[in-house]
Formats: structure tokens, C-alpha cells, sequence
């Protein structure tokens, strides 16, 4: 399970540094596309494979799944991990979630989010305050 919040850098490069964490989960090769919220989702290729199967069954006569669709894949990229655990993450990519120094990685269950630090901040500021009510309406379990 993919969890946690760690802080890295991106160079000028593109290069960020998965947290060690996160790779045997993710894999020496996963993919990374847009996200929401103006992040970055990244999966391990079995999760992608589910993924692309749910995808696969939205009905391409209604607009928005095209769009969504359209959106969700065409900036998908696979990343491999180099010898010192980094990935490049694609220029598109690195502009739709504003990366350009410090970024955060959350593990999301079977996901991890990149962020850039700002953004970070900006919602988990907004969210924080929202939590109790979140957990009241979407929540049946004891936590």
C-alpha cells in the first residue's frame, strides 16, 4: 500500500527522486499522467491495467467521457526508475502540475500523487478544515 507524504526536489532536468518507500511498489517502470486538483497521478502497471479496463468499458458517445478520456491518456508517459531512483518527468507534465523545485509525494492507497509544494500546501490549508465533515459524509467505517 502506497502511503505517506515525502518532500523532494526537481532539477531543471526533470529529474525527481522517488522516495524509496514508494518504488518497490511502483516498480522499475509505472506510469504518470494528470491527476486532478493539479497533480500528477502515478500507478504501478498492474493498477494502469485496471484502470485502462474501467476506461475501456465509458461510452465513447458522451462527451465527457471522451474528454475525460482524452485528457487522462494523452499525457500519460511511462517513467523508469534510473540507478539513483529517479524518474524524468515529462515537460507537459512538469507544466499542467507546476513543477519547478520542491514537490510532495503522497501515497494514495494504490496510487501516488506528485505535487508541487505550494499546491500542496494551498489544499491541504483548504482541505484541513473540512476534514471532520468529509469523514462524517463519506465515511461508514470506525476510524
Amino acid at each position: 500500500m502506497l502511503m505517506g507524504e515525502y518532500h523532494h526536489t526537481i532539477d531543471t532536468k526533470g529529474r525527481l527522486i522517488v522516495p524509496a518507500k514508494f518504488r518497490s511498489e511502483l516498480g522499475a517502470t509505472f506510469v504518470v499522467t494528470r491527476g486532478l486538483d493539479t497533480c500528477l497521478f502515478g500507478y504501478p502497471l498492474p493498477q494502469w491495467q485496471k484502470i485502462q479496463e474501467q476506461l475501456a468499458h465509458l461510452p465513447t458517445n458522451k462527451k465527457d467521457a471522451r474528454a475525460f478520456t482524452r485528457f487522462f491518456y494523452s499525457a500519460a508517459a511511462e517513467v523508469v526508475l534510473d540507478k539513483q531512483g529517479r524518474i524524468n518527468v515529462p515537460d507537459n507534465l512538469r507544466d499542467f502540475a507546476h513543477l519547478t523545485k520542491e514537490c510532495v509525494f503522497v501515497g494514495v492507497a494504490s496510487r501516488i500523487e506528485i505535487w508541487a509544494a505550494p499546491t500542496w500546501a494551498k489544499y491541504m490549508d483548504q482541505s484541513s478544515a473540512n476534514f471532520d465533515s468529509l469523514a462524517e459524509d463519506l465515511m461508514d467505517i470506525d476510524l
